[in-house]
């Protein structure tokens, strides 16, 4: 996990998002957080097709693949 106190205001929402990520790996262990990453990616991807939908999609999509990304690595 990244420590918040020494980073900039302007970077800690990417922080926060990537220590949440990190967090769900944690409790969910690798693999399973890859097929969750997956799963938000595929549901984002059909909510963005949307326009209301994109609202909502494109953040899931993002936590998608920061999940298979953390996953992987």
């Amino acid at each position: 996990m990244i420590d918040t106190k020494n980073t900039s205001c302007l970077l800690r929402p990417f922080i926060w998002l990537w220590n949440f990520i990190v967090y769900i790996v944690m409790l969910t262990g690798r693999l399973l957080a890859v097929v969750l990453g997956l799963l938000l990616i595929l549901v984002g991807g059909i909510l963005t097709v949307t326009l209301i939908g994109a609202i909502i999609g494109i953040p899931i999509l993002i936590i998608g693949v920061l999940l298979v990304i953390r996953g992987l690595w």
